[in-house]
């Protein structure tokens, strides 16, 4: 019941409370970012996509974290929510700056996000740690496209997502390391469809 409780209230949080960083948000030192109206817009639906992104990561680790038993691991999980709890904070910040919205749909992606990490979560602690892995070697990949596309003038979004992209390949190592089974090539195929209609659908809504 504890746990359900937790959860429920870092659901409670992540979808209708302002989240706060615990790290400075990340910037290119002596770097101004100065955008037209189109780059402005571009980087908005970029940063809408990442902020999802990090609902999404919130209820992964949330569901995961809720599913183990092993005490060790929740505490692990835990941790890294709260770092996630940072770029979810940073990804905010910019997408009002930028004079962007968040997805109208986040609430949805949040459950979809959820009902995969309790799956995975129930199927044992290596499944779980292996559907982490593979989450955010995905997450990490995304992210370098985006520092792609991005405009080369948008240093401050440039600087957020850079630091997320070493955070994550932080998170997937430190999973990697705890004893995480690599999944099937099906499933991370699956994965990576269900990321392109989210991706795709929260650039526009």
């Amino acid at each position: 019941m504890d746990r359900f409780l937790g959860a429920l209230d870092q659901t409670l949080r992540t979808l209708f409370a302002t989240p706060r960083a615990s790290r400075p948000c990340p910037v290119v030192p002596n770097e101004a970012t100065h955008l037209g109206a189109d780059e402005r817009r571009h980087a908005g639906a970029l940063m809408r996509v990442n902020h999802v992104g990090e609902i999404c990561a919130q209820a992964l680790y949330t569901a995961q974290a809720m599913a183990t038993r092993n005490a060790g691991l929740r505490l692990q999980l835990e941790q890294a929510a709260r770092e996630e709890t940072d770029h979810l904070a940073w990804t905010r910040t910019r997408l009002d700056e930028l004079g962007a919205r968040p997805s109208l749909l986040n609430p949805l992606w949040y459950a979809g996000a959820f009902g995969l990490g309790l799956v995975a979560g129930r199927l044992g602690d290596p499944v779980s740690l292996g559907f982490l892995v593979e989450t955010e070697r995905q997450v990490e990949a995304h992210l370098q496209g985006h520092l792609d596309r991005l405009p080369a003038a948008d240093h401050a979004s440039r600087a957020i997502v850079a630091q997320m992209k070493d955070d994550e390949a932080a998170h997937a190592k430190l999973a990697l390391a705890s004893g995480a089974t690599e999944l099937p090539a099906a499933v991370k195929l699956a994965m990576r469809a269900a990321a392109r209609v989210m991706t795709t659908t929260a650039h526009y809504v």
